[in-house]
This record gives C-alpha cells, sequence and structure tokens, in this order.
C-alpha cells in the first residue's frame, strides 16, 4: 500500500478550502483516507497564521512510515521545517510557447529597447 500526504478539497463552490490527508494512492482525492493532519485555506492571506496548520509530529510520524508528499503538500512541509525544500521541476517543452510567439516576443522586445535608448 503506497501512502501520500495530500490535499482533499471541502469548501463550496469558488470557496475552496484543503485538509491535508494521510490516503492510500489508490483512493479518491476526496474520498476515503486514513488520517488528517493539518488544513490549507487559499482564501486567506498568504501571511495569515492559519493559512495552513499542520500537525508536526503526525506528519514526521506518516514520513518515517514512507509516505510521499505531493508537490504541493511538499512544499507546506518545505516552508515549515518538516522535510527538505521543495524543488520545482523543470517546465515542459510542450507548455513552452510556439515558435511565432517566441520570434514576436523577441521583436517586441527589441522594439523596446530601441525607444529606451
Amino acid at each position: 500500500m503506497s501512502l501520500k500526504i495530500r490535499l482533499s478539497r471541502a469548501g463550496s463552490k469558488k470557496r475552496p478550502y484543503y485538509h491535508i490527508v494521510i490516503a492510500d494512492s489508490r483512493s479518491p482525492r476526496d474520498g476515503r483516507f486514513i488520517e488528517k493532519v493539518g488544513s490549507y485555506n487559499p482564501m486567506l492571506p498568504a501571511d495569515h497564521a492559519d493559512r495552513i496548520r499542520l500537525v508536526n509530529e503526525r506528519i514526521t510520524h506518516w514520513l518515517s512510515k514512507g509516505a510521499q508528499a505531493t508537490d504541493r503538500v511538499a512544499r507546506f512541509l518545505g516552508n515549515a521545517g518538516l522535510a527538505p525544500k521543495f524543488e520545482y521541476r523543470e517546465q515542459p517543452q510542450q507548455s513552452a510557447p510556439k515558435k511565432k510567439a517566441q520570434d514576436r516576443a523577441e521583436a517586441a522586445a527589441k522594439k523596446s529597447e530601441e525607444a529606451a535608448a
């Protein structure tokens, strides 16, 4: 059984609220979980104390048992000092702008440089 520390959505439409849960990787996002270990409220300002709540001792317990954090939760844990800082992945090539868009961006940059000079 592969365990994940992940977000489970709660809250109403357009008012998200997430529980940080320990769940089997095969269970659905909002479905069955083993334990709630925190919460995340993205509607609060970034510097608000209650935006992210974590139960540190339970999270370290589950990490020692082999639970893997998802990318977003790994960022939370890294900022809280419970896990190593999350390393951002490179952006995939498919989502990069195509050739014509890159040419337009270069032309606009040249034009702004010439105007500034």
